[in-house]
């Protein structure tokens, strides 16, 4: 039957703060143990190539399952899904760390992925659906620091957690999270009604999935296998390709059979959304995924020292995303996503500056920046894309949210990583042709007759040319940031906010 809340009063506060623990523990797993694999590579006995599937496996299952998210709710209900969710990422996070061998490892983290893949979305949903219309911008900014701090935090408290304990721990901190989440959504969540649905499209679902999981893994390994020099990553771009198009030819012919929801292209603010969060993902995510690799590899800053100087990002977003979930209900939202890319891209322009000379505090004030930039664009965005979506689209429409946010950001990271590795091979090539015994000035400093002083001259150029690379890659991100803000004409403007009597109806079982 159908409850007003008005009847039954929801605990906001603590219903809140249940799923964003859940949110809070499946974002920093995205993350949180890229620091730790050195260590499991020796315990486990395995080889790079062989622990790198510790992260890709993770990554795959959680983007196959996302796209479900929105069928298993209509099936079972948002609060049982969410329990289902956190108990089984919990204790896949257990059997992680209790892992003796690669394969037991690799598993688990498989059914982490499955078992978090609906706690993102299924937050989101439920902070839209317990909060009236005028409270959603500033629920989605609560959800907004959830999903975009845990993964700047992620590396910071892995490398803690694995220099003052060992690795295991880096999955056992979930326990405690995952214990805590659960017990606030059984206590407090009310069970929420499971809408009609038909069976389960099962040839869309595997069509995607295979689509998806191929793309994932592509990019995940292409950097590391060379690209399409390799036969796998060759492979996987078939697969993605002939998936992609059986999905999209059958979604097109069986209608409201089909596994994706049609009707969510029928709303244009959820379109334009998710395209933005696509290119957010690919644009700007990217940029943060270059910095720790050059502070260590470059500046030499230990892992620890990296946590520390690219966190305060993360304080920028939070700020950010207070202040902009206050504003959304009074100020145009182009003029605040206007706002956010503009001052995102100002980060950038400070980064094209970077040299092998720099201060911690050169590094970390353009990161609060562009967190400021990421904070004033996530919130409105979110808000928006949203505002004009039935409730009972909400569920897939989450999922299919953070689907895209997740794949732009494989293609920005993927994309840019690529990049440097490429141009730092061509800079050093340029380079190097000026290097020669008769260059002026070079024997005053190196003997350019011997081993160690051409290998000594072949590091400080390969140094300089991974700068010269690094600064070309914020170029082009500072460059895609600017060409993003012409699209925001597509964004309508908003509608008032909604009365603070217009309270949101729960669907209790």
């Amino acid at each position: 039957m159908q409850a007003d809340t008005a009847a039954a009063p929801l605990n906001r506060g603590m219903i809140t703060l249940s799923i964003m623990l859940a949110t809070l523990m499946q974002t920093l797993d995205s993350t949180i143990a890229n620091v730790a694999l050195p260590h499991m590579q020796g315990t486990l006995s395995a080889s790079q190539d062989e622990i790198s599937w510790v992260l890709t496996s993770y990554i795959v299952a959680a983007a196959i399952a996302t796209p479900l998210t929105g069928w298993l709710t209509s099936r079972y209900g948002m609060a049982r899904l969410l329990s289902i969710s956190i108990t089984g990422f919990t204790i896949a996070s257990a059997l992680c760390g209790i892992a003796a061998t690669l394969p037991q490892i690799v598993g688990a983290r498989l059914l982490q992925g499955v078992f978090g893949a609906s706690l993102v979305p299924l937050s989101q949903s439920i902070l839209l659906n317990i909060n009236p219309r005028e409270k959603q911008p500033q629920a989605m900014a609560i959800w907004g620091m959830g999903v975009m701090v845990g993964p700047i935090l992620g590396p910071t408290l892995g490398g803690w957690l694995t220099d003052s304990y060992n690795w295991r721990w880096v999955f056992f901190i979930n326990l405690p999270i995952g214990a805590f989440a659960l017990f606030g959504v059984l206590t407090y969540l009310p069970k929420i009604k499971p809408s009609s649905r038909t069976a389960l499209d099962f040839f869309g679902f595997v069509t995607l999935s295979l689509a998806i999981g191929a793309l994932q893994a592509l990019l995940d390994r292409g950097q590391q296998l060379d690209w399409f020099n390799s036969v796998e990553i060759r492979i996987e771009a078939i697969v993605a390709f002939v998936s992609f198009i059986f999905f999209a030819i059958h979604t097109a012919t069986v209608g409201k059979r089909s596994f994706f929801r049609y009707e969510l292209l029928l709303d244009r603010n959820f379109v334009s959304g998710t395209c933005f969060i696509f290119v957010i993902g690919a644009v700007l995510y990217a940029t943060r995924a270059l910095l720790p690799p050059m502070l260590e590899a470059l500046m030499g800053y230990p892992v620890a020292t990296t946590g520390l100087v690219t966190a305060p990002s993360g304080v920028g977003t939070m700020i950010a995303m207070l202040i902009a979930g206050r504003l959304v209900a009074r100020v145009e939202t182009r003029f605040m996503l206007l706002a956010g890319f503009l001052i995102a891209a100002y980060s950038m322009y400070q980064m094209m500056g970077y040299t092998l000379v720099l201060s911690q505090s050169d590094i970390v004030w353009p990161g609060v920046i562009q967190g400021v930039g990421l904070g004033f664009v996530f919130v409105p965005l979110s808000a928006i894309t949203f505002a004009t979506l039935p409730a009972e689209l909400r569920a897939d429409g989450t999922a299919i949210f953070s689907l895209m946010r997740n794949i732009g950001s494989s293609i920005g990271i993927s994309v840019v990583q690529a990049l440097v590795t490429r141009n730092t091979q061509i800079v050093h090539a340029s380079l190097s042709e000026h290097v020669t015994a008769a260059g002026r000035g070079w024997e005053q400093y190196f003997d350019l007759g011997s081993g160690a002083g051409l290998q000594s001259v072949n590091e400080l150029i390969t140094r300089q040319a991974s700068m010269i690379a690094y600064v070309d890659a914020f170029k082009l991100m500072f460059i895609a940031t600017l060409c993003v803000v012409p699209l925001l004409v597509f964004i309508r403007k908003n509608r008032p906010m909604a009365s603070k009597d217009d309270a949101p109806h729960v669907a209790i079982e």
